[in-house]
């Protein structure tokens, strides 16, 4: 049956009848490795040497150089470079595989589920399947992953098709603390076929390095996108306010009885309610001098020079004497709920009245939603 072809495919299948094993090799073959070389000229007794020009002389290899490649074995493609595109990561190449050393974004991604997750999502992106998959042992590996390339279109019969088979293997590697992991990309198995006839090749270790790194670029840019709407959807759930309560405390009115301290109860999970706090404080006129987080423990300032606690009381006393405080983080007994305490310097809470008092300017600035930069 004759193929309905268009003339601009008859010319692309004229200009591309090469294999991918013909584009590795010098045009014009292995032929130069034939050549005779010419003994120098022979000057008569008597006559001097011309001078020869060194411009052309090519080099001697170095002794790490393998003298062999030459003629067909010698691959003339130019390396392919690794471009470690998402957010936290970096590469480390060995001879056989690519090594994708991966940082958390964050504390609160789990980094194995994630790169786990990427890459089952990219393998099923491109309609590769996987053959097995071990999240313990950190292990994916794909079924036959098969690529087909048109060689020479026959206009009629049937096209001579290039074949490309490969099999990869992804180990997933996360240390102890979570913080950082690798990636490693193995090329397991490697068929190519010309025309239905099995092609017998031999991968060099630059060959498989050639296979990886592409794969590596493919599953790493994937990352990338992924990494990137995570971080953006992240900001946004930052900008967003978190709406906060007052909790009134009691004076005690029983001789020996302690107090209960009010204090504001976020509508939040204690991490989100921790970064916000780094941002509001500041805009209050408290001074941020320490920090940690594990005791959930802010060391402030509190100062007027700000100019915030004059045009928020205007001519009323300032509610906050000048000096050096805390604020004390807790998570509630309610879930995703965080309770704020503030203090003197001696840990001691301060009077309820003057905690109130603050929390009018101070629930308007976590509530208000921000610009994403």
């Amino acid at each position: 049956m004759l193929k309905q072809v268009t003339p601009l495919i008859l010319i692309a299948a004229v200009t591309a009848c090469t294999t991918p094993v013909d584009r590795r090799q010098a045009n014009g073959g292995d032929e130069y490795t034939n050549v005779i070389i010419e003994p120098a000229l022979t000057i008569p007794e008597g006559l001097n040497s011309p001078i020869y020009s060194k411009e052309y002389d090519i080099p001697q290899p170095g002794s790490k150089v393998d003298a062999s490649l030459v003629g067909k074995k010698l691959d003339i493609r130019p390396p392919l470079q690794v471009l470690p595109m998402a957010e936290g990561t970096h590469v480390e190449e060995g001879s056989d595989n690519i090594k994708v050393v991966v940082e958390a974004l964050d504390t609160e991604t789990d980094l194995k589920n994630e790169l786990f997750s990427i890459i089952k999502a990219y393998l099923n992106s491109k309609s590769m399947v996987i053959l097995k998959e071990d999240y313990e042992q950190g292990l994916i590996e794909t079924d036959w992953i098969e690529n087909q390339e048109v060689v020479d279109s026959n206009f009629w019969g049937s096209d001579e098709i290039y074949t490309l088979r490969q099999r990869y293997e992804f180990k997933i590697d996360v240390r102890p603390h979570g913080r950082s992991g690798n990636l490693i990309i193995n090329l397991m198995d490697h068929e190519e076929s010309f025309d239905g006839e099995q092609q017998d090749v031999f991968l060099s270790g630059e060959d498989k390095q050639r296979y990886t790194i592409d794969m590596l670029n493919n599953a790493v840019a994937y990352m990338s996108i992924k990494r990137n709407q995570a971080i953006k959807a992240k900001r946004l759930r930052e900008s967003l306010g978190i709406d906060v309560n007052i909790v009134k405390g009691t004076s005690s009115e029983v001789e020996g009885e302690a107090a209960e301290p009010s204090y504001w109860l976020a509508q939040a999970p204690f991490k989100r309610t921790w970064d916000r706090l780094r941002i509001v404080l500041p805009e209050m006129g408290l001074e941020i001098i320490d920090m940690d987080s594990n005791k959930g423990l802010y060391y402030i300032n509190v100062s007027d020079d700000s100019g915030f606690w004059s045009s928020l009381w205007s001519e009323k006393k300032l509610p906050v004497k000048e000096g050096s405080y805390r604020i004390v983080l807790e998570d509630d007994d309610s879930e995703n709920k965080t309770r704020i305490y503030l203090r003197d310097s001696s840990d001691k809470a301060l009077d309820n009245e003057v905690v109130e008092a603050v929390y009018e300017g101070f629930s308007e600035l976590m509530n208000e939603d921000r610009k994403i930069r």
